[in-house]
């Protein structure tokens, strides 16, 4: 499956006191490179909700935080599908600066319904991200 990348500049608002980016903000990193990830194979999550019902929401994920990135840094998000099921499929996404791994997390994402209900991932989704 294709890798994904996606592009960002960290802002003052994205660190701590010291600095440096806050721990939590790599999760919003991750969070917008999946939604541009989305929307490189053609859908979003507005279409997924009002086309098939479901929306893509985070089970689990397991963060490890090797470097810190700074103030003004420019990272790079790198996002792949490492494998997909039924109802879920799991990601790898890492961090760089330049070519160094700053930060890597490997996320549970599930399809579910309005209601909550997980839900099968639908065939033109599974299709897209089997392809890229």
């Amino acid at each position: 499956m294709s890798e994904f990348n996606y592009k960002v500049k960290v802002f003052y608002e994205d660190t701590d006191a010291g600095g440096v980016v806050y721990y939590a903000n790599y999760l919003k990193f991750f969070e917008r490179a999946r939604t541009e990830a989305i929307a490189e194979i053609g859908l979003s999550n507005n279409k997924l909700l009002k086309d098939f019902g479901i929306l893509i929401i985070v089970k689990s994920c397991n963060i490890d935080y090797k470097k810190t990135a700074k103030l003004e840094d420019h990272l790079e998000i790198k996002s792949i599908i490492t494998s997909i099921s039924n109802t879920s499929f799991k990601m790898m996404q890492k961090a760089f600066r330049d070519k160094e791994l700053l930060t890597s997390c490997e996320i549970h994402l599930v399809t579910v319904e309005k209601n909550g209900k997980p839900t099968r991932i639908p065939d033109e989704l599974r299709k897209k991200i089997q392809d890229n």
